[in-house]
């Protein structure tokens, strides 16, 4: 959008369908979540996933309504590393369905705080647009990595290890800017 609020439901749609996409540590944490969620059962993995879709639509509304949440790049970074080491350390079976719950809630309402930068000042018909087009494309590209990886334990570790990588890099780059 070259750094414009949308202005029409199609712009705003667009929008929400490319932000998850073009900025590296959202899409490193969406893979992160898909490879998380492929360890538990399909409705498992979809319930988790809607979680985390569901807390940052609260995320984008709390930004926009002017309440702040702190460091927001900083945590998106950290919620790479810790998917990423969630990953690495983990087997399946080992993950706690209710923790990573848990976890995929806080990281929605950081993710979903940092996406709303895109639609500040824009009007309610774009913003609609968006947070349909952020959803589905957040819900689609981290279900898909969850059915692909349901039997693939390597994959898994070695996009823990990628994804814990993006984040200490984002990290690092929140810390400094």
């Amino acid at each position: 959008m070259g750094g414009v609020a949308p202005r029409t439901l199609m712009d705003g749609l667009l929008s929400g369908l490319a932000h998850p996409v073009i900025g590296l540590d959202h899409l490193a944490f969406l893979v992160g979540a898909g490879l998380l969620a492929a360890m538990f059962s399909t409705r498992g993995a979809l319930a988790a996933i809607a979680l985390f879709v569901a807390a940052g639509m609260a995320g984008t509304l709390l930004h926009l309504a002017g309440i702040g949440l702190g460091p927001v790049e900083a945590v998106v970074a950290l919620t790479c590393v810790a998917a990423g080491v969630a990953l690495l350390r983990s087997e399946a079976g080992a993950l706690k369905p209710g923790l990573i719950g848990l976890g995929f809630a806080l990281a929605g309402l950081f993710h979903g705080h940092a996406y709303a930068e895109s639609v500040v000042g824009a009007e309610p018909t774009p913003v609609a647009g968006y947070l349909v087009g952020l959803a589905l494309v957040q819900f689609a590209l981290a279900g898909a990595v969850a059915f692909f990886a349901r039997d693939a334990v390597r994959v898994r570790r070695l996009g823990g290890a990628a994804v814990a990588a993006v984040g200490a890099l984002a990290l690092a780059l929140a810390v400094v800017a």
